[in-house]
C-alpha cells in the first residue's frame, strides 16, 4: 500500500502522495451492519465464525425512500462480498418493514424553510414524555406517512390519566369475570400486535379495556400489575411509577410478559362483522362458542342488515367463526 500511495508529483516531480480517502459516504454506509459485529478487527472486515453467528440481520426499518436508495446499494455490495466469499449469507436482511413519515400539520414535510418544524422538547414539556409516545404510536398504521395534530395529543393524556386515577383505587380481591376475560383479550391482542407493529390497534385495545374496566372497577392487583406490564411498552414512565405504587418491586420493562389465560379467552364474546357484497354494514358480539348456524341467523336478524336487504334473498351467506359473516346477494 505504502509503494502505491507514496509516488511522484506528475506537474512538479516532488514526492506525493495519493488520495485514498475516494469512497463516497454512501458506499460506505452500505455494509456498515458488517463492522458493529466484528468493529475492531484490523486484518478483515468481519471475522467469518461472528458474521455466520449473527447474520443476516433480523429487522431492517426505513423510509419508502430506502427502496430506491440505500437498501439497493446494501444489497449490492452484499452480494458482491458474498460472491467473493467473505459473508455466509447472499441476503444481507431477512425482514424489512418501511415507516411513514410525521408530516407537519399543514400537511407538508417538516422543514426549516417552511417553518413548519414541531420541537419534540416543547411537546414533552406541555403533556409529558409518555403522551408524546403513545401519541406516536397512536397516530396510525407504521407504514403511513400522517400530518401531525397537536390538539390530537389531548386524547392520550386523557387516557393516561385515566389509568392513573383507576390504579390508585382500592383493588378488587377478585377481579370480574367480564374484565379478566377483557384483560385477557387485552394481553394477546397487544402481544400479537406489538409482533406485528402494529402499535395503534395495540393501544386501541388497551382504550377498550381501560372504558371497561371504569365501568367494572373491580380489578384485582394481579390483574393490574399484567395491565401495567403490557402498558410499559408504550407509556413506560407512567407504568413504572404505578408498578411501585401498588407495591411491585425493580423494573416493569424487566418483568415476565403475561400469560394469556387461554380458559377466559374461549369464553369471552366475540365482536362479529357483518359485511354484504364484501361492504361493512354492521358489527355485534357473539358468544365464542355460537355455532355457524346461530351466527347467521343472528346476522340476519339484525335491524341494519334487514335495512340494507330490503326484501333480497341471499344467494349466499359465507360463515367465518367468531370473525365475520358475508351475506352475498
Amino acid at each position: 500500500i505504502e509503494d502505491w500511495v507514496e509516488t511522484t508529483c506528475p506537474n512538479c516531480g516532488g514526492p506525493a502522495e495519493r488520495e485514498t480517502d475516494t469512497m463516497p459516504q454512501w458506499a460506505g454506509s452500505s455494509w456498515y451492519y458488517l463492522r458493529y459485529i466484528d468493529p475492531r478487527n484490523d486484518e478483515k472486515l468481519v471475522d467469518p465464525e461472528k458474521e455466520k453467528y449473527w447474520s443476516p440481520v433480523d429487522f431492517y426499518v426505513g423510509g419508502m425512500e430506502h427502496a430506491t436508495r440505500h437498501l439497493i446499494y446494501a444489497r449490492f455490495w452484499h452480494k458482491f462480498l458474498y460472491d467473493i466469499g467473505v459473508v455466509a449469507y447472499e441476503e444481507p436482511f431477512a425482514k424489512l418493514k418501511t415507516v411513514g413519515l410525521i408530516m407537519a400539520e399543514d400537511g407538508r414535510k417538516m422543514s426549516k424553510r417552511w417553518g413548519n418544524v414541531i420541537n419534540p422538547d416543547e411537546v414533552i414539556d406541555r403533556f409529558g414524555t409518555d403522551t408524546f409516545r403513545l401519541y406516536e404510536m397512536f397516530m396510525g398504521p407504521f407504514e403511513e406517512s400522517i400530518a401531525w395534530s397537536t390538539s390530537g395529543l389531548v386524547g392520550p393524556r386523557k387516557f393516561l390519566e385515566r389509568i392513573w386515577k383507576l390504579a390508585q383505587t382500592t383493588p378488587a380481591e377478585r377481579t370480574d369475570r367480564e374484565l379478566a376475560a377483557a384483560l385477557a383479550r387485552t394481553i394477546d391482542k397487544v402481544g400479537v400486535d406489538i409482533e406485528e407493529i402494529k402499535y395503534n390497534t395495540a393501544i386501541a385495545a388497551m382504550m377498550s379495556f381501560v372504558n371497561l374496566w371504569e365501568k367494572k372497577r373491580a380489578l384485582a392487583k394481579e390483574d393490574l400489575a399484567d395491565f401495567l406490564k403490557i402498558l410499559s411498552p408504550f407509556a413506560p414512565h407512567i407504568a413504572q411509577e404505578l408498578w411501585e405504587i401498588i407495591g411491585e418491586e425493580g423494573l416493569v420493562l424487566r418483568a415476565a410478559w403475561p400469560e394469556v389465560n387461554d380458559d377466559l379467552l374461549r369464553e369471552t364474546e366475540k365482536t362479529v362483522v357483518v359485511q354484504i357484497n364484501g361492504k361493512l354494514r354492521d358489527t355485534f358480539s357473539a358468544p365464542a362458542d355460537l355455532s355457524d348456524e346461530k351466527l347467521r341467523a343472528a346476522a340476519l336478524d339484525r335491524e341494519k342488515i334487514r335495512r340494507h336487504l330490503e326484501g333480497k334473498r341471499p344467494r349466499k351467506v359465507i360463515v367465518v367463526k367468531n370473525k365475520l359473516v358475508n351475506i352475498v346477494v
